[in-house]
């Protein structure tokens, strides 16, 4: 944090790290002002050093935050509640995650791939959430992640993400996309498009999938380089961006290698560390030692990885503060169409419990939300009849046409409804004249197995509502089941109508209860 940001705070409480970025002595803190509703009394937090949430002049709370070291367990609870009384609303994107950072425990992260799995991530609760190359390059372009998408694509796929929520999110950088000039442009692109952090790995280009073959490492040299070159791009934007310096050495050359290269990455002012396709616990507490300062990143690869799938209390455990999970939304959205195309294609629709209704998909992507908005701007009719300015375009005029249209066609006569029941049906029938028994006043009970035998579908349809049913089961679209029935008239119920597979091999049976 800079400390001309803070000219109460003596510049003496400020020591230069070797990055270059001011950072707060071991016997000081440093401050973070958001606003206060109202001013409560001081509250003091006792550590290795003086935590307080004091009232400024200006009635704000000024939160004192800890410094990067490690806490007890007692110590990081205080913590935890003084963090949480404090509004997060008004902080950019990176300041929002640096106090996820500075937060106790240790924090899970899904990785997204488009606007609307990040809107999942946030309406499911968690704080922050990273983009995942592999998912991107996956759901945007269909091909493996072994370097086919560029920059651009990755910015833009970004900026739709992060103008979708409102919590931070961490991109993937991938290797920077060339030298150090290429990492700079990366990481200003990546803080223009509201990224809150950028995971930058050491891989040569093209480059692979982490826990994929073929990968290999740029020199020491040029890795160091590399954070070094997106230090001097955040400063140089004025920005708070975190920079999460990733090695895949560990594979491609050895482990011992993976942690040098931490260490000097953490020396050229990395703010998290992370190795990727850690082998073991062993491997991962060794990692989570060195440069204790400095937060960890674990990666749980949902599947079967190299690293070990841990929870997060086994991950605070060893001393990870983020851990991702990169497969978890792609892949479930794999086999979630991949079940549905296979339903479909054997002439019946997803079952009902499979996936969402209509409201509940409408709700997730804020259409009863837009509404209540747009009626802060609605027009009256009479502004519409008028032709005044406010709608004067040419959508505004045809829409008043066909207003009045509508309110001179309405007549002052109530609607007649006539309302069609299975009664209706026994007296009537389709046509007008009595061709169906009372039978129309029997349940159809319509059951699907799976070839592997499990049930799929077991639902009861009012046989004098025949009209819909092949909107759940398309199979029996040329199937006269109105026929059937009537053959089936006086029969006792539990009678089978028909039994049969359909082209994928799922068993359809009907019965007439």
């Amino acid at each position: 944090m800079n400390a001309a940001a803070f000219p109460s705070l003596q510049s003496s409480f400020f020591s230069q790290t070797p990055s270059g970025r001011s950072s707060p002595s071991s016997q000081s803190t440093f401050a973070l002002s958001v606003p206060s509703s109202s001013s409560s009394s001081p509250s003091t937090f006792r550590t290795q050093t003086s935590l307080s949430l004091l009232p400024d002049n200006n009635n704000n709370n000024v939160f004192l935050q800890k410094p990067r070291r490690a806490y007890n367990v007692r110590t990081r609870r205080n913590l935890s509640r003084a963090a949480t009384a404090i509004s997060c609303s008004a902080v950019d994107p990176a300041k929002k995650l640096r106090l996820i950072l500075d937060s106790p425990g240790t924090h899970q992260g899904p990785a997204c791939f488009d606007a609307l799995s990040a809107k999942l991530v946030e309406k499911a609760g968690f704080p922050f959430c990273f983009t995942s190359g592999f998912s991107i390059s996956a759901a945007r372009l269909g091909l493996p992640d072994t370097g086919f998408i560029s920059y651009g694509e990755m910015v833009d796929q970004g900026q739709q993400i992060t103008q979708a929520v409102s919590i931070p999110v961490i991109g993937d950088g991938d290797n920077g996309y060339g030298n150090a000039m290429n990492v700079k442009r990366t990481v200003k692109g990546y803080i223009r498009a509201g990224f809150a952090g950028i995971i930058l790995e050491d891989q040569v280009s093209p480059k692979a999938c982490g826990h994929t073959r073929g990968r290999k490492v740029v020199s020491r040299e040029e890795a160091v380089t590399r954070i070094k070159a997106a230090v001097d791009a955040r400063q140089e934007s004025g920005s708070d961006i975190v920079i999460v310096a990733r090695t895949d050495s560990r594979q491609a050359v050895s482990f011992d290698e993976s942690l040098w290269r931490c260490r000097a990455f953490a020396e050229a002012g990395a703010d998290v560390l992370f190795i990727d396709a850690l082998a073991s616990r062993e491997e991962m507490r060794a990692f989570c030692e060195i440069s204790p300062l400095v937060p960890k990143m674990a990666n749980m690869l949902e599947g079967g990885g190299k690293t070990p799938i841990l929870n997060p209390l086994e991950l605070e455990e060893i001393g990870y503060k983020i851990v991702a999970y990169p497969l978890s939304l792609i892949g479930v959205s794999i086999q979630a169409m991949q079940d549905a195309l296979s339903a479909i294609k054997g002439g019946r629709i997803p079952p009902p419990g499979s996936m969402p209704s209509f409201e509940e998909i409408k709700e997730t992507l804020g259409f009863n939300d837009y509404y209540e908005e747009e009626k802060r701007y609605a027009i009256s009719s009479i502004s519409r009849q008028t032709g005044s300015s406010a709608s004067s375009n040419v959508y505004s005029i045809q829409r008043s046409a066909q207003d009045d249209r509508e309110q001179r066609s309405e007549s002052p006569q109530e609607p007649v409804v006539e309302v069609i029941t299975p009664d209706v049906y026994n007296n009537y029938g389709a046509d007008g004249s009595r061709p169906f028994s009372g039978i129309w006043s029997r349940t159809l009970r319509v059951k699907i197995t799976g070839r592997d035998g499990f049930e799929k579908l077991d639902v009861r349809i009012p046989a004098g509502f025949l009209d819909g049913i092949t909107n759940i089961v398309p199979a029996l679209g040329g199937v006269n089941i109105k026929e059937l029935l009537d053959q089936a008239s006086g029969e006792a119920g539990g009678k089978l109508l028909l039994d049969f597979n359909d082209t994928v091999g799922d068993r359809i049976q009907v019965f007439l209860e």
